[in-house]
């Protein structure tokens, strides 16, 4: 059993006008990411999608999509992105998840998945921080991220696994850091961090990558990994 990772697939079998083919390095990706699972992924595996999953407004447009992930091998671990408007409560969408089959999809909402013997796949969405553009809404919704992801990590300890932790938005972005996040990453000596959400050469340059402040951290956003699985061990 191995673990992987990858964000923003972006699927648009549901809606198929809101595709991302009209932008560069997005040519035929829904079929680089069948093809590539494929040849990657075992029916014990686990892989980790950390948000902007399906381009559906709601889990009815989202079901198509849905479907294409269930029928892919492995077991698959959700959380929310940004663009996952379809996102609902947890308990709504299990209710969804068990009702049409969907038996290999498992939500990350202040919780963990214990992998192997020792480790925790943990995280949240996270937030944008902004230093002085950041309207007061966006301070709650991010008080709100940072209660999650220590909820999921707390979560992990109670177990004495090792949390690994998953995010959409990246904690340091260029110039950027959210010190909210990264408190709770630091005071849970947390080593591996994984995120998605930024796109284009241009952004991928400005992630950090590799090791900072003793956190090895890993852009896995779809583009940036031409539409492969990243495996984490």
């Amino acid at each position: 059993m191995s673990l992987f990772v990858i964000a923003d697939l972006h699927l648009s079998f549901g809606v198929p006008g809101k595709t991302m083919k009209i932008f560069n390095g997005w040519d035929n990706y829904q079929e680089l990411i069948e093809k590539n699972w494929l040849e990657l992924i075992a029916p014990e595996d686990i892989v980790v999608l950390p948000g902007d999953i399906s381009w559906g407004m709601s889990l009815a447009q989202a079901q198509a999509d849905f479907e294409f992930i269930n029928r892919l091998p492995g077991n698959k671990i959700i959380i929310k992105g940004n663009h996952d408007y379809w996102w609902t409560t947890k308990s709504k969408m299990q209710n969804f998840m068990k009702s049409e089959g969907f038996d290999t999809i498992e939500i990350l909402h202040n919780n963990h998945f214990r992998y192997a013997e020792k480790y925790a796949v943990c995280g949240t969405r996270g937030w944008v921080n902004v230093p002085g553009e950041t309207p007061a809404q966006d301070a709650k919704v991010l008080n709100r991220e940072v209660q999650r992801l220590e909820a999921s990590i707390k979560s992990a300890l109670s177990e004495n696994l090792e949390p690994i932790v998953f995010m959409h938005y990246p904690p340091i972005y260029g110039s950027s850091f959210n010190y909210d996040i990264l408190d709770v990453l630091y005071r849970y000596k947390i080593k591996e961090c994984y995120y998605g959400h930024i796109h284009g050469r241009s952004g991928h340059n400005l992630c950090v990558q590799g090791v900072y402040d003793d956190i090895n951290f890993h852009l896995i956003s779809g583009d940036y990994l031409q539409f492969v699985p990243q495996k984490v061990m």
